[in-house]
């Protein structure tokens, strides 16, 4: 674990695997930690020679928490953290991976500091400035649920622990058992790690500061996206779009997924990972 100081916010990191080899820096999505990317996963990569870093965002973790409801910052501050977190660790060149929001901002980064990225792999994402028809996004339940948290008595550790449990639920595709054990576990570890829960949704209320409106389809990288067949929150048509809209751009949708990182899943994700990123270190 490292403490990265940057535009004013302590950020937490991790890494996996030796600096010498070439690296994967991993985005998280809104309202999620770095134990959001499973540590299995991450070692899967180190374990293939890469060096990869996976941190907290703002507001998540053990990074820098502002009260619920007061969060001042823009996607694009999130997206200066993590060029921050590369100047910390002295990474001139990285692929960016980025899940969800995580996703957004590394094609944020990929347009701003193209020269810091080797490639963008974008798992669970939509594309920045879509600028096409309407795409299939979050459905009314998932507003409905968010919808009580005015009413979560984040006092209560169980109605915390099962709001969280619904969400991993509403997230599952439909090749999925879901482990509610293991769920829980993993919430206990996310809670453990912050004083102010809350404060992760945040995110709910950010925006961006500048229009990037069909911006993504400037970005020249080589792009890997990866979906889930089942995504329930961004439906596979916001990845097709990503793929359709950068030149070059391949993607793989995911059997049975839906907008989460499950277990079942871990294996494939990381061959795809390493064998996109392989192939242009070689």
């Amino acid at each position: 674990m490292r403490m990265v100081e940057t535009n004013g916010v302590q950020l937490a990191t991790e890494s996996f695997g030796s600096a010498n080899d070439p690296a994967i820096l991993l985005i998280m999505g809104a309202a999620t930690s770095m134990l959001g990317w499973p540590e299995r996963f991450c070692e899967n990569l180190a374990g293939r020679g890469f060096f990869v870093v996976r941190f907290d965002h703002r507001d998540t973790g053990q990074s820098t928490t502002l009260p619920p409801g007061q969060a001042n910052y823009f996607a694009e501050d999130l997206a200066a953290d993590v060029v921050g977190i590369l100047n910390a660790y002295r990474l001139e060149q990285v692929a960016l991976m980025g899940m969800s929001l995580g996703g957004y901002i590394a094609q944020m980064i990929a347009l701003e500091h193209p020269e810091r990225v080797r490639s963008l792999i974008l798992l669970a994402s939509e594309p920045l400035g879509w600028d096409g028809p309407s795409l299939p996004h979050i459905p009314e339940e998932f507003f409905e649920h968010f919808g009580t948290l005015e009413s979560l008595d984040w006092s209560d550790r169980g109605e915390v622990i099962r709001f969280l449990e619904r969400i991993a639920e509403m997230s599952s595709g439909s090749g999925q058992n879901l482990d509610g054990e293991q769920v829980r576990t993993r919430i206990e570890q996310v809670l453990a790690r912050t004083g102010s829960p809350a404060s992760m949704f945040n995110h709910a209320s950010m925006t961006a500061r500048e229009d990037w409106t069909g911006r993504f389809r400037e970005i020249v990288h080589p792009v890997l996206v990866i979906h889930g067949e089942d995504d329930p929150l961004l439906p596979v048509e916001n990845g097709q779009a990503i793929a359709a809209g950068i030149d070059g751009a391949e993607i793989h949708v995911v059997s049975g997924m839906g907008h989460e990182l499950p277990n079942s899943r871990l294996a494939t994700i990381a061959d795809l990972v390493a064998g996109h990123s392989r192939q242009l270190v070689e």
